[in-house]
Order: C-alpha cells, then structure tokens, then sequence
C-alpha cells in the first residue's frame, strides 16, 4: 500500500547571494523610504486603506522603470521567475510571463495585509528588504479549505504538506513566489520598527 501525492501547491524560495544582498539591500531600502516620501497619492491611499503603513499599490507599480537599482532587482527576480515556472512545468506556447505591477510595502508597528489573492495574474511574489525581529509572518492558506467541510482537523505535529495553514518566517534578501491564486496574508508587524518589502505580479501574455 502506498500513498499518491495529488496536486501539490509549489511555493518557490530563494535567497539572493550574500554579497549581492548585501550591496543591493540596503540602497533598495534608502530608495524605498525616498519614493515614500515624494509619492502623495500612495500615502493618501494608505492613510485611508491601510492602517499603520505606506504601499504604492495604488500609485507607484513600475519601480523597475523608475530606478536602477529596481531595474536589477527585477532583472534577478526575472530569472527566478523562469526557473519557478520550469518546475510547475507551465506550458506558456508562444507566450512569456511578463512582470505586470511592481511595488513598495512599508508595514509599522500594527499594520497588516488580511487574506487575499491576485486575480488575473499568472505568478506573484515579494522581496524583502527589512524584516525587523516581530514583523510578522508571510501566511499561506490551503486553496482547498471551502471544500474541507467535514474534513476533521490536522494534528499540531501534522507533516508541513497535510497542514491547512503555512508559517514563512522571512528575512532580509529572501524571495518567495507563488501562484497568484494562492490564498495568503501577512501577519500584523509587532515591532516597533518598520517591515519593508517589494511585491509584485508576473501576467501570462501571448507571443
């Protein structure tokens, strides 16, 4: 007797070399708190929509046009991107997946992103900057929790592939993508200090 393991959710990581990291992260971090600073809409909308922190999902998603150092971000998180969709053998034809939005999170003490998705895109994802000790987690959901409706539940020592929810305790430099229908959250930020990261979404187009 065996088991078979059925339509997995793959959930892509890696960690930029620490060099590279430590060149890189700190300036993405200067320029993150500067665009923050000179983006009026961004903060009008946060201030209204999201309490305790500053996104430029409203105003600023194409950092990677705005700013070289963005622009090698992107161009790293690019070759990640293919490698993510090798191993979920995507068939894309004549097709390519194209970064569509790319934006700034700054999460202080308190703020937090509830559960959600990304309708319409193909892969999202986000890159970490500044992850104070408290910050909160990256929360995954199982996509198939509405079906579970006499499903008892899962022992606290459950194998990471039979839980309902997934824990990603992240840290600076590291790159987490997914499918974009992937149901997540971020935890509120207990720290005083403040979370800062970049996210974005890659759209299928055709060739």
């Amino acid at each position: 007797m065996s088991t078979v393991n059925l339509f997995p959710t793959l959930v892509w990581r890696a960690k930029m070399s620490g060099a590279a990291a430590k060149r890189q992260v700190p300036a993405l971090v200067r320029e993150a708190k500067l665009f923050r600073e000179i983006d009026a809409v961004g903060a009008r909308w946060s201030r209204e929509n999201y309490f305790g922190g500053y996104t430029s999902y409203s105003s600023i998603t194409d950092l990677a046009f705005r700013s070289s150092g963005f622009a090698r971000l992107k161009q790293w998180i690019d070759g990640e991107v293919a490698k993510y969709a090798r191993a979920l053998e995507f068939d894309l034809g004549r097709g390519r997946l194209e970064m569509s939005a790319f934006w700034l999170n700054i999460m202080g003490k308190g703020c937090h992103h509830s559960f959600h998705l990304h309708p319409l895109s193909a892969v999202s994802g986000t890159f970490y900057l500044q992850v104070p000790k408290g910050s909160g987690v990256f929360k995954i959901e199982d996509p198939r929790l509405p079906a579970f409706m006499a499903s008892p539940p899962r022992k606290p020592s459950a194998r990471q592939e039979n839980r309902r929810f997934f824990d990603l305790v992240p840290a600076p430099g590291h790159l987490v993508l997914f499918e974009s229908w992937l149901k997540h959250e971020v935890v509120a930020n207990r720290s005083a200090q403040e979370r800062i990261s970049v996210s974005f979404n890659y759209d299928w187009t055709s060739g």
